[in-house]
Parts: structure tokens; C-alpha cells; sequence
């Protein structure tokens, strides 16, 4: 029989066929137990809408999934709680598990010990105080226009405790360019939705730092693919995370072009 008259397995297929095999059932039904289903189903669903995700190995996409599936973050781009983004790893588009800011707060949350969680942005003309001695961190005054100077996030504990982050926009940006691969990229959410980005930013360094650290959020910080060592704070999405193919080797300054042109990101 010649190549013509084969039949072409289209990539949902290829993802069904190693979804229905026994031992990946099983790991998503140890991790889900009833949810498991539902959750498989949403596996199907971003991969059916996502050509770029297509074109990685659904073996690999499953075993990506199978992460949020563990931490019990589900992965519809829509909700920001954890993503699937395809990168380029030598030529090769790969798929890699990446959490949102979203997701890191439902992981304080279940510890049950927050009593608050914030982040925001501080406009021009807000003075920013520092107590040396106890780190406290304190804004004055009032804004003078609407151009943000930087970021802050802050938690309390049930027990008392308290801690507040704040890093200047610049910093961010320091912070970006040497942590984050997608930062390079003029399509990615760095820069269609930085404000959110830099959120995040100052989201993960506060739980990272001064959080409680249960074995989630452990397991959390060490398996986001986007994060270079332990104190980097750099996630590539906000919305739309598999919309565009990131190239981790291009040089810094370069910008990582996509195998094709991928749909323009949402303006916010």
C-alpha cells in the first residue's frame, strides 16, 4: 500500500491514544480521583484549540498536564491558575507547565493560615517607607499622575505575622530580562500585559520568601518551567499562554520567532 492511501492520525487522536492507556488513567485518577474525568477532558479540549501545542509530542503534553493535575490547578487558559505553553528546546517544540499568579494564591489559600494576600501597583507622587529595623514597608502621600513606579504584595497570617515586597519598576524589568526566556519576546505578556506580569512577579517572591511553604507550594515553585533558579520571580502568560511558541535559545535582545504567524495577543 503506498504513503498516499495511509491514513493521517491527527494529533487529537495521537492525544486520546495515550490518555486512554491504563497507567495515565490511573496517575490522573490517583491525583483527581472523581475529578479525573473532567479533567482529562479539559487535556482534549486545549490541545483540539491549540495549533501550536499540536505540533509537541502529546506524550510529553500529557505528562505536563498531569503536574497541574497534581497540584489540582486546572489548565483552561481562561482562568490563569496554571498553563501549557509550547517552547522551542533545539528546534524541537516542547511542551512546559507553567503556574499563574492565580495559581500561586489557591496554594496559600488551602494552607488555610492567610488571613490576607494582596499585590498592586504604586503610582508617581506615592512616597515609599522602609523601616530598616523590622522591614515594614509603608506608602504616604498621594499620586501626582497615573505613570506606576512599582509593585508591591503583601500577606498576614492567622498567627500575626506579616510581610510586604516591593520592587520598582525598574527592578522588574532587571528581574525579567535576566529570569525570564519569554521576556525577550516582543509578543509575549511581558509586554501585551506587563502590569500583571509584574505582579506576579512580586506575588511569588513574597510566598517564596516569607510564605508558608507547604508541600504544594514547594512542589509549585520547583516545577514552573519558567523560573531559572529559586528566587527568580519571571512567568511568561496571562492570557492566551499557548498562542505563541517561545524560543528559549534565541540570544537576549533577539527576539524568538514563531514556525508560523501566530494570533495577535488580546489588548489590555
Amino acid at each position: 500500500m503506498s504513503n498516499k492511501n495511509q491514513v493521517q492520525v491527527s494529533p487529537v487522536s495521537k492525544l486520546k491514544a495515550v490518555l486512554s492507556t491504563e497507567s495515565v488513567k490511573k496517575q490522573f485518577e490517583n491525583a483527581l480521583n472523581e475529578n479525573a474525568g473532567v479533567f482529562v477532558a479539559s487535556i482534549i479540549d486545549l490541545y483540539g484549540s491549540d495549533n501550536y501545542l499540536q505540533k509537541c509530542d502529546p506524550s510529553k503534553v500529557v505528562m505536563e498536564a498531569l503536574r497541574a493535575a497534581t497540584l489540582k490547578l486546572p489548565i483552561n487558559k481562561n482562568l490563569g491558575f496554571a498553563y501549557i505553553v509550547p517552547y522551542k528546546v533545539k528546534g524541537v517544540l516542547t511542551p512546559q507547565f507553567q503556574i499563574g499568579y492565580k495559581g500561586y494564591i489557591q496554594l496559600a489559600m488551602r494552607t488555610g493560615q492567610y488571613k490576607f494576600l494582596n499585590s498592586g501597583y504604586i503610582k508617581e507622587g506615592i512616597e515609599v517607607v522602609k523601616d530598616l529595623l523590622t522591614g515594614k514597608i509603608s506608602f504616604e502621600g498621594e499620586k501626582v499622575n497615573d505613570n506606576i513606579k512599582g509593585y508591591f504584595a503583601y500577606l498576614e497570617l492567622l498567627n500575626g505575622f506579616s510581610k510586604a515586597v516591593y520592587m520598582k519598576t525598574n527592578e522588574v524589568i532587571e528581574h525579567a530580562s535576566k529570569y525570564s526566556p519569554s521576556y525577550k519576546n516582543k509578543s509575549s505578556a511581558w509586554f501585551t500585559n506587563f502590569d500583571a506580569m509584574a505582579e506576579k512577579t512580586v506575588i511569588r517572591r513574597l510566598l517564596s520568601k516569607y510564605g508558608i511553604l507547604s508541600t504544594e507550594m514547594l512542589s509549585a515553585l520547583t516545577s514552573d518551567s519558567d523560573f531559572n533558579d529559586e528566587s527568580s520571580i519571571a512567568e511568561e502568560i496571562e492570557q492566551n499562554a499557548n498562542s505563541q511558541t517561545i524560543d528559549i535559545e534565541a540570544e537576549v535582545g533577539d527576539e524568538a520567532e514563531p514556525e508560523e504567524e501566530a494570533p495577535k495577543e488580546p489588548d489590555f
